[in-house]
């Protein structure tokens, strides 16, 4: 199988880091496939990648974070080895971006080497979230992130919840306006997010529109620093 760089952005607080990381563990799921997370992230340091760095490492994905990530000295700054891996076709590269278009610019500083390889950029959406609550507003993020990635969107991921509060009819019922938006851009929906307690039951309420295959199961990892 062709190796791929995945590129997850979206508004903060959508979840980009979570779905990140339980992607990463969904592609991991072929024992032959070499990967790595890049934390991209130099915008919000309450929400780290670098968080999940035991359970990568016990699943061999190998993390790469900005330089002073999760010290007291946090000032991130983005390094040569993260530039690399993305030229390595050895590699299949995931990239958790920071939010909205302010974090969008430093996959912009890569577009031109993202863009020899296969890639796949996903637009991470939280229906529950108060500014992508509909597709109007969520439409507006979507536009100043395309903007400033220098990458086409291929697609959108729902990951509509509500943390631990979140039911089987919560994921459902962010469907319609992840669809709407979808249709207003172009682009398909590619992937839902789903706690994998709550996938059997997924999969039996969703009509068909849930499979095993558009399914991140997810499992918490990022640790809250506030």
């Amino acid at each position: 199988m062709e190796t791929a760089i995945y590129i997850f952005t979206g508004h903060y607080g959508s979840g980009k880091t979570e779905t990140a990381v339980n992607f990463a563990r969904k592609l991991r799921a072929d024992a032959n496939r070499k990967i790595a997370l890049i934390d991209l992230d130099i915008v919000n340091p309450f929400f780290r990648s670098a968080d999940a760095k035991a359970m990568m490492e016990e699943i061999g994905v190998r993390l790469e974070t900005p330089v002073f990530a999760n010290t007291n000295v946090d000032i991130p700054a983005l390094t040569g080895v993260m530039g690399a891996l993305m030229e390595d076709p050895s590699y299949d590269v995931i990239l958790d971006v920071g939010g909205d278009d302010l974090g969008a610019k430093a996959v912009g500083r890569y577009a031109d080497t993202i863009q020899k390889r296969n890639h796949f950029r996903y637009f991470v959406m939280n229906e529950r979230r108060p500014f992508t609550r509909n597709a109007e507003a969520a439409s507006l993020i979507y536009d100043e992130i395309e903007k400033a990635a220098c990458v086409p969107c291929s697609g959108i991921i729902n990951n509509t919840n509500l943390l631990d509060e979140t039911t089987p009819e919560t994921i459902l019922n962010g469907i319609p306006e992840v669809e709407a938006l979808c249709k207003a851009k172009g682009v398909p929906l590619c992937y839902h997010v789903v706690e994998e307690s709550l996938i059997p039951a997924v999969l039996a309420a969703g009509g068909g529109k849930m499979t095993q295959e558009n399914i991140i199961p997810l499992v918490r990892t990022v640790q809250r620093l506030f």
